[in-house]
């Protein structure tokens, strides 16, 4: 069967979530850039708790780059690889503070040259923070569920990406991530999809109701 019409996938998920968008608690794009990194092998729910207090004690690049190593470690300890993840934030930020004046950039090319930020993690920051739709964000629930819907055969995140930017409306991108996150969380979920509750199966290729999910 043909890939699911991008077009009707967006409309019938923005009705079914129209409150999508990303889990994590954030109020600025450095708060953003951190809880995106801690957010690697984690739970949002779990970086939120941390940030909760963590964003009251660390407010600027500065306070990041200036903190003891093992205080900083201790301080995101529950978000796991802690010691990996206060590196790449301590780095990070000293980034920020040689290159950007302290501020988070707005460009693809300067976010990926900081520390600790990858593709993904620029992408959520440059959608969400400055509203620059460039790429889509691919965490496991957009690849599991733009598979199931015939928009990529591919397996890794660089290629999934590359084949989603020409079918997705630029200024659909980040929203496009939200609303395949929510799915695949609520619905599409990865080892029993709820094909006969779900608003695209008549429309997705991988539908139980027309044949076995992939």
């Amino acid at each position: 069967m043909s890939a699911a019409p991008v077009g009707e996938v967006i409309a019938r998920l923005k009705r079914e979530y129209p409150d999508a968008k990303t889990a994590l608690n954030w109020s600025n794009p450095l708060e953003l850039l951190v809880a995106v990194i801690l957010s690697a092998q984690c739970t949002d729910e779990r970086v939120n708790r941390v940030t909760e207090q963590l964003f009251r004690k660390y407010r600027t690049a500065e306070d990041y780059a200036g903190a003891p190593l093992e205080e900083l470690e201790e301080d995101i300890r529950p978000t796991g690889f802690y010691r990996n993840k206060a590196r790449a934030l301590q780095g990070m930020a000293r980034a920020l503070l040689e290159r950007h004046g302290g501020e988070v950039p707005r460009t693809m090319e300067e976010l990926v040259a900081l520390p600790g930020v990858g593709r993904k993690t620029a992408n959520v920051v440059l959608g969400n923070a400055f509203g620059v739709n460039e790429g889509v964000v691919v965490d496991t629930h957009v690849r599991r569920v733009s598979r199931r819907l015939g928009l990529t055969e591919n397996e890794d995140p660089e290629k999934i990406e590359r084949d989603l930017l020409p079918q997705i409306p630029e200024e659909e991108r980040t929203l496009f991530a939200h609303l395949l996150i929510f799915h695949g969380r609520r619905v599409c979920k990865a080892r029993r999809p709820d094909c006969p509750n779900c608003v695209l199966n008549d429309i997705c290729p991988s539908s139980r109701l027309s044949g076995r999910p992939r």
